[in-house]
C-alpha cells in the first residue's frame, strides 16, 4: 500500500493491525526521528544513517528510498520473505518509489494506492497533524502531487474517506474475508 503524505497510511495500517490480526504488517526502517507516540520496532525501526546504508549495501532491503528529499525509508527483506513463505498475508506500507521497486522484484504482489477523497482534505490532514513546519509541508505537498499522478500504476485505488471502510476494502483486495474480521469491543 502506498499513497501520498497525510493520506492516512499509518491510520489504515493501525486499523488493519487492530481488526485483522491475521495480516502481518511489515515494519519499515527509517532514518527520521520518531514522532510523539511512535515506538521503535512497532511503528518503525528507527536507525541511524550509517546502519541504514549498511543494510542497503548488504542487500537487506526489499525496497528503499529517500523520501521528501530528506530521510531514508526501507523494508527489511528477510521478514517479508519469511512471512510470505509461511503463507501469512503481508502488508507493506511504503512510498511510490518503494512500490515501484517491489513491483520489479515481486510482480505478482497486489499494489494498492491509498488516495485522499480530495486535494483539500489531504492538505487539511497534513496541516492538522501538526508535525511539520510550513517549509516541510510544502515539500510534502509537492511530493504528493507527483504521487497522486502515479495512481494508475497500481492494481487498485482505495479512497480513504472513512478509515474503517478503507481498511475493509484494502483487506478485501488482499483476498481476505472481510466478514470474518473480529469486531473490537
Amino acid at each position: 500500500m502506498a499513497g501520498p503524505t497525510a493520506v492516512g497510511k499509518g491510520t489504515v495500517s493501525a486499523d488493519v493491525r487492530e481488526r485483522y490480526p491475521q495480516v502481518w504488517l511489515s515494519v519499515s526502517a527509517t532514518t527520521r526521528d520518531p514522532r510523539p507516540g511512535e515506538v521503535d520496532g512497532v511503528h518503525y525501526l528507527f536507525v541511524g544513517r550509517e546502519e541504514f546504508d549498511r543494510m542497503v549495501a548488504a542487500g537487506e532491503m526489499l525496497e528503499w528510498a529517500v523520501v521528501h528529499g530528506r530521510n531514508s525509508y526501507g523494508t527489511p527483506r528477510r521478514a517479508v520473505e519469511e512471512k510470505l513463505a509461511a503463507g501469512v498475508p503481508a502488508l507493506l506500507e511504503i512510498d511510490l518509489q518503494g512500490a515501484r521497486q517491489v513491483k520489479e522484484s515481486m510482480p505478482d504482489a497486489r499494489f494498492v494506492f491509498l488516495a485522499p477523497p480530495s486535494w483539500e482534505e489531504l492538505e487539511r490532514r497534513l496541516v492538522g497533524r501538526g508535525t511539520e513546519g510550513p517549509e516541510e509541508r510544502e515539500r510534502r505537498l509537492a511530493t504528493a502531487r507527483v504521487e497522486l499522478a502515479a495512481a494508475p500504476e497500481f492494481d487498485h485505488v482505495v479512497v480513504n474517506d472513512e478509515v474503517r471502510r478503507a481498511t475493509d476494502e484494502l483487506v478485501h483486495v488482499m483476498g481476505l474475508d472481510v466478514q470474518a474480521a473480529p469486531t473490537p469491543l
